[in-house]
């Protein structure tokens, strides 16, 4: 459909740049979103694989409450990420057949937000312990901290810049390449 049309493609291609129905673009969206979910949920059920492990290491039973407490909250936040990380597998086989995938879309990727952002708490509250039980030092708070605003920068502010910037460029649409 050209652009500049009323129908439902033509909005599609107004708001994505491609010319597609609307199905057509909650399949590209839902293949997207599942290479995005490979990578995280492969890192999460590794380091919840591993967590689970911790606990039955000899040096365990030295842990003061504190940092028993934290492993605890560690391994849940784990839990929560993986389950909230493979979600969309369980989504895709209840609304598998019911031509609801646009929904199916949105819902998975509400998902992946949240499984990243306890994924990120799980890797914060993980090497918080770590530090603080190979170190002793009250410098793993500060360590610890710091890499969670590193994260925050990678996972956040950058593609917050990077979006602001790109709707912002006045050369944008001029030098944008067809795709």
């Amino acid at each position: 459909m050209p652009p500049g049309t009323t129908g439902r493609s033509g909005a599609a291609s107004a708001r994505t740049g491609r010319r597609e129905s609307a199905d057509e673009r909650a399949d590209r969206r839902w293949n997207d979103l599942l290479q995005e979910v490979r990578v995280a949920q492969t890192g999460s059920q590794i380091l919840f694989g591993f967590l689970l492990s911790v606990v039955f290491m000899p040096r365990f039973a030295q842990l003061g409450a504190f940092d028993r407490g934290l492993y605890v909250l560690t391994v849940v936040l784990g839990a929560l990420a993986t389950g909230a990380l493979t979600a969309p597998v369980s989504y895709h086989r209840l609304f598998a057949g019911h031509q609801l995938k646009p929904q199916l879309v949105e819902a998975a990727a509400r998902l992946v937000a949240i499984g990243l952002v306890l994924l990120a708490l799980t890797i914060g509250t993980a090497l918080l312990l770590l530090l603080r039980v190979a170190t002793g030092s009250a410098a793993a708070a500060w360590i610890a901290g710091a890499v969670m605003a590193w994260f925050a920068a990678c996972w956040l502010l950058l593609p917050v810049l990077h979006l602001r910037r790109h709707h912002h460029d006045p050369t944008r649409d001029r030098d944008r390449s067809p795709g």
